[in-house]
């Protein structure tokens, strides 16, 4: 537990610890199949806490084995990577190839997504030291609130009256203190001084505002002072704003930022979808700027780079890249050798099947099912999924994805959307509170899109 008597003392980060067999069961939880894609990524994270247990003139030397995972839309491929992320801790986040340009052509710089990671990183290293000050924090919230509904009379006094008139407020003080904790003084006004939020200063340079490694957020807000303003609140919304206030100020700045480039570079987790994309034959005509070009800037940052950030420089060596991508064009060996080796796992995930479909809809902690049962229940409406009802909804997803185009389970929304739309219009006004969806509900509300012929042309 932090001494809360040292505001200043750091926050302890501790991404968990968990085995590999315990981290496909948390995953089996919310995804269903894919049993190769969970036990690479389970070995892959369990081989981080094993790096950290090595001497340290070996463990520089380890670096993460990259995953690409290769599969159709809407098999799990991103679910996976932020299941895991979730799940142990770690600050990640997904990017997208396609987004990402050559250095010198307008777009952005393929370095920037170290600079997100880092911000990721900053905000769960910062919400650890907050809960680490929070005890000191609300502690000096009080005072201060105590000092707002009980400002110092102005003197002068002579020294007996103004002992007299110190033993009066104390006591006082006391009182309201009491009171304060006890949630009487909610409503009670206040007045405060407060400083407007700034609007955050737009500065661009010729490789674009995530390119500039300056905080010069900061550097205006010290240059150029602030207008404070004097507001008349409650006590309740006085005591929100002089928590955000004293909490900044218990936050040691510089420990967080130590803290969160460690962070990052340890423990950090880059989901880099739609690879295929930028993935190819060379161009005869001349510079490919969305895929080789793309490609020779991503491999250093994969290989192991310095990026400078406003945080400091930070490593990639040590980061996971997990990429992703449907391949149905192209296919990993049209990659860049160089690339190619530095995702040296692959797997494969499998198209859905019915069985598959049906597993979705019951078995997950938040399935779908499960999702439109509780929105509906908040209109008093009860839902109930009949098994020839579900059987229907798995039969109907898995031939509209055969005769058009295949997404995966995303199919499931759209056909679930179709199912509850009529119950979802009318549940403010429906008489009827219980229905039951089977397969003949299911069969009506679809039967319009199941008798034509070409499925392509409508919503499903």
């Amino acid at each position: 537990m932090p001494d809360t008597n040292k505001p200043n003392q750091p926050a302890r980060f501790e991404i968990e610890n968990l085995t590999p067999r315990q981290i496909v069961a948390e995953l089996d939880k919310y995804i269903v199949g894919q049993a190769a894609a969970k036990r690479a990524v389970a070995v892959a994270i369990r081989n981080r806490w094993r790096r950290q247990q090595l001497p340290d003139e070996i463990r520089s030397d380890v670096t993460p084995k990259n995953i690409i995972m290769i599969g159709p839309t809407g098999v799990g491929k991103t679910e996976i990577a932020r299941r895991l992320a979730k799940l142990v801790g770690a600050p990640f986040i997904k990017v997208e190839a396609t987004k990402y340009t050559e250095v010198g052509y307008h777009g952005r710089d393929v370095e920037s997504m170290i600079r997100d990671l880092v911000e990721a990183s900053v905000g769960l290293v910062k919400q650890s030291q907050k809960e680490a000050v929070a005890q000191k924090a609300q502690e000096r919230v009080n005072e201060k609130l105590l000092d707002l509904l009980l400002p110092t009379p102005k003197g002068p006094w002579s020294p007996e009256i103004e002992a007299e008139e110190t033993a009066k407020r104390q006591k006082t003080r006391e009182k309201f203190k009491a009171m304060l904790e006890a949630g009487e003084l909610e409503e009670k006004p206040v007045e405060m001084t407060t400083d407007p939020k700034t609007v955050p200063v737009q500065i661009f340079s010729n490789m674009g505002m995530e390119a500039m490694d300056v905080d010069f957020q900061n550097m205006f807000e010290k240059i150029i002072p602030r207008q404070p303003q004097t507001r008349t609140l409650t006590v309740a919304e006085a005591r929100k704003i002089l928590l955000e206030q004293e909490t900044e100020a218990l936050i040691d700045r510089a420990e967080l930022a130590e803290q969160a480039v460690n962070l990052a570079e340890n423990h950090g987790i880059i989901f880099i979808d739609e690879i295929d994309k930028v993935c190819g034959p060379h161009s005869s005509v001349g510079p490919d700027i969305s895929r080789q070009g793309v490609q020779r800037d991503l491999l250093p940052v994969v290989e192991g780079t310095t990026v400078n950030t406003k945080y400091g420089p930070v490593k990639t060596d040590h980061i996971l890249f997990i990429a992703a991508g449907a391949f149905h064009v192209s296919k990993p060996a049209d990659l860049m050798p160089e690339l190619q080796g530095r995702f040296p796992i692959r797997v494969e995930l499998n198209d859905l099947t019915r069985e598959d479909f049906l597993r979705i809809l019951t078995e997950p902690k938040h399935a779908i099912t499960k999702q439109y049962a509780q929105l509906l229940a908040t209109e008093g409406i009860t839902i109930e999924f009949s098994s020839d009802g579900i059987d229907a909804l798995a039969d109907i997803a898995c031939q509209v994805n055969k005769s058009t185009q295949n997404i995966g389970a995303r199919r499931l929304h759209t056909v679930m959307e179709r199912v509850v739309e009529e119950v979802s219009f009318e549940a403010p006004d429906i008489p009827e509170k219980k229905i039951v969806i089977n397969a003949a509900y299911v069969n009506r509300r679809l039967s319009d899109v199941l008798q034509k012929e070409d499925l392509s042309r409508y919503i499903l």
